[in-house]
């Protein structure tokens, strides 16, 4: 807005300029045709007693006659030539646009002076909008790294980064509430664990203290010696179900696998997915298909459900060969299944059952970085929406197909 208002003000005094300069130039032609207008009326040949003062632009008439008639057209001024009544005259002018300059590179340095001032001011407007906010949160991330969740930020009205700091002030509550959520979890997990640990005690010593008296021979009666081995087998299960409980902690506690019941399109999932990983798998040469699809509305968590897709399709990328991905989409009775293939399986199919268990990972993982637990949140999710997961292998392929219901 400075900057056009400036550009405004500059035309406008190069357009007043300009109309003084054409007003001059207009002047000296009026003033002509005046001279021109005296000389007809005078009978005199003599022009040396015409008074000149009157004229802004004339400086000199001079009349053709045989003495000058050699010099008649040198002049250092300008001038017209002119025939009245037979007789030629010089009228010389002259254009003084010198005042007319000096307005003009008046206007040109305030213009240039104003300009700069402008200048000035959008530097102090962007240093004070922009960049002393940049200034102020720019460490905030690296605290943020560091774990350093308790510093809020400070609100902002700046239209510019109100949106933004209360963005990353909910990120910062929303870690702090994850590291407190951790911490609880962790206290809690390490009480159970030393509950069991006290627990399983019991089991083990009783196990120990038979297997010591059957070590020395102490039971040489065959029917004591069957009920010290149905004392053993029962703290065996006692300890085993211990372990179980152990397992079943490690594997379900500390994942927070909740879904919100709710409805979205097919196309709010696959368009972003299609889109994000079209990116990815270009700049490593894997092709890409999506087949195509009918839109539908799906029961389901939207969010949850794309995180599925995603797992999937991470488990594709780094267990196939690089040749292809597809997704292609299929309906049976009032579900929608989407299977998502990729080439070069190197798993052993009857491995397939046991891929969505916890911290499960298959014989083809090789040297491979991964927790087993990609495909068993999958598992989780779906069955917490109300579909089904399942996985086949089929000439060299591997095929993943997530399933979810239409609202009735």
């Amino acid at each position: 807005m400075i900057l056009a208002a400036l550009l405004i003000i500059a035309v406008a005094a190069d357009f007043v300029v300009r109309a003084k300069n054409d007003k001059l130039v207009n002047l000296y032609k009026i003033e002509i045709n005046r001279v021109e207008q005296e000389l007809r009326k005078t009978s005199d040949t003599s022009v040396t007693d015409m008074d000149l003062s009157a004229f802004k632009t004339i400086t000199g008439v001079v009349m053709l006659t045989d003495e000058n008639a050699d010099s008649f057209y040198e002049s250092d001024n300008n001038y017209k030539v002119a025939d009245i009544d037979g007789k030629l005259y010089r009228i010389e002018y002259t254009i003084d646009l010198s005042g007319e300059k000096k307005s003009m590179l008046r206007v040109t340095h305030i213009v240039i002076a104003l300009m700069l001032a402008a200048a000035v001011l959008v530097m102090v407007y962007i240093y004070s909008v922009l960049i002393r906010h940049f200034n102020k949160i720019s460490e905030y991330p690296t605290e943020l790294a560091k774990g350093n969740l308790t510093i809020p930020l400070s609100e902002e009205k700046s239209k510019y980064f109100g949106r933004f700091l209360w963005g990353l002030d909910m990120l910062r509550e929303k870690l702090e509430g994850e590291k407190r959520k951790n911490l609880e979890l962790q206290k809690e997990r390490n009480v159970f664990l030393l509950s069991l640990s006290h627990d399983m005690k019991t089991p083990i010593s009783a196990i120990k203290l038979y297997a010591a008296a059957i070590k020395k021979n102490l039971y040489k009666d065959p029917e004591r010696l069957q009920k010290v081995a149905a004392k053993i087998d029962e703290n065996a299960n006692e300890a085993e179900g211990y372990v179980a409980k152990i397992i079943s902690a490690s594997g379900d506690d500390f994942l927070d696998l909740s879904v919100k019941s709710g409805e979205f399109y097919l196309s709010e999932v696959i368009t972003p997915i299609k889109e994000y990983y079209s990116d990815k798998l270009k700049t490593v040469g894997t092709e890409l298909n999506v087949g195509a699809y009918t839109d539908v509305l799906l029961k389901g968590d939207q969010e949850k459900f794309t995180e599925v897709l995603q797992n999937i399709f991470e488990n594709a990328i780094k267990y196939g060969d690089g040749g292809y991905i597809k997704v292609s989409f299929a309906d049976e009775e009032d579900a929608r299944l989407v299977t998502i293939t990729n080439s070069g399986c190197t798993l052993k199919e009857e491995e397939t059952e046991h891929i969505f268990d916890s911290f499960y990972r298959g014989t083809n993982v090789g040297s491979k970085p991964g927790s087993g637990l990609g495909l068993y949140i999958c598992r989780k999710l779906i069955h917490k929406m109300g579909g089904e997961i399942f996985a086949e292998i089929e000439g060299g392929e591997m095929r993943v197909t997530a399933v979810l219901h239409r609202p009735c």
